[in-house]
């Protein structure tokens, strides 16, 4: 059975019983010979497809009606571990009386489901869920050879988890939408990289070409170039949302935009020391020079004057501390 009969312990509470039944008793294992396939007036077809990753590999056989395409009878021979042979034997029964246009529908997610022994619970432990998308892959590949085309014809989207059949432009999209910024929020909206882990970041189960921890990183440039160029153009821009950096020259703009030439007027002037976040509310720390440093409304009128505008330009949780 593979590794699978050598795990002990608590590790076996991580599979569903449908999936230890399986392991021991498959009820679709086996193959359909050609003679077999002629007696019920079939089209044959035998596709193989190995997990590199893993060394596991499966071979399914389909009896397809050639006038109907709809598969009469499907078999598998599974060479790798328990959770191999119970994922093949649930994709071959998944197989069964649907057309071959159907049958490249099912996923592994499918796959995984149908073993589960209630909804909420997953059929097996997340590094083995890679097993469930072997399955998937020998589908398209059977399908393939059917219809005479290559099989990541079936494929339209780069899928960067394949556990979960998670797309690349779904993880854009979601990203973006929801301003994601760390993996577990993306996991917890799409299910990329709950299973097997290997799309997360390198040095997992297998290699893959984009990982979540690039698309953040792809997301928090895109972030910072906008933040840049609504700067340089003086557009609006989330005053909470900007670095220190970006903070203290946004405050400097408003600052030589509409404070400074009226201190200027009074003989005086004043330099921002620091900004720090409190909570709600940024406190900006400021030093009058100058006719400022000893003006009475320095810590009156003229502070809530710059408060004000600095409210009105920023951001209201601002608070304006002179030192």
């Amino acid at each position: 059975m593979g590794m699978d009969s050598l795990i002990g312990g608590t590790i076996w509470d991580e599979y569903s019983q449908k999936v230890t039944d399986l392991m021991n008793n498959p009820q679709n294992m086996g193959e359909i010979t050609q003679e077999e396939a002629d007696e019920m007036g079939a089209t044959l077809i035998v596709a193989d497809f190995g997990a590199e990753s893993c060394g596991d590999a499966v071979r399914l056989y389909w009896a397809v009606h050639p006038k109907s395409d709809v598969i009469m009878l499907s078999k598998f021979k599974s060479f790798g571990c328990g959770t191999a042979i119970a994922s093949s034997d649930t994709m071959a029964e998944l197989c069964k009386g649907k057309t071959v246009d159907d049958a490249v529908k099912i996923t592994n997610i499918d796959v995984e489901m149908a073993m589960r022994d209630n909804p909420e619970t997953p059929a097996v432990p997340p590094q083995k869920m890679h097993c469930s998308v072997m399955a998937y892959d020998v589908i398209k590949k059977a399908a393939a050879l059917y219809k005479g085309v290559d099989m990541e014809s079936f494929e339209t989207e780069f899928i960067v988890c394949e556990c979960a059949r998670v797309s690349l432009s779904t993880l854009k999209e979601v990203i973006r939408l929801n301003d994601l910024t760390t993996v577990q929020q993306i996991t917890d909206y799409t299910k990329a990289g709950a299973f097997c882990k290997s799309c997360i970041r390198p040095g997992g189960h297998e290699a893959k070409e984009i990982y979540l921890v690039d698309l953040i990183a792809e997301y928090e440039k895109e972030k910072m170039a906008k933040t840049a160029d609504s700067l340089a153009g003086g557009g609006a821009v989330d005053f909470a949302q900007m670095s220190v950096v970006q903070k203290l020259k946004a405050v400097d703009r408003v600052i030589d935009d509409h404070i400074r030439q009226m201190l200027i007027m009074d003989g005086g002037d004043m330099e921002i020391l620091d900004i720090k976040d409190n909570g709600a509310n940024f406190d900006i720390y400021i030093r009058y020079l100058g006719a400022c440093s000893g003006c009475a409304s320095s810590s009156t009128g003229t502070l809530f004057a710059i408060e004000n505008i600095l409210k009105e330009k920023l951001d209201e949780n601002i608070r304006v501390l002179p030192i």
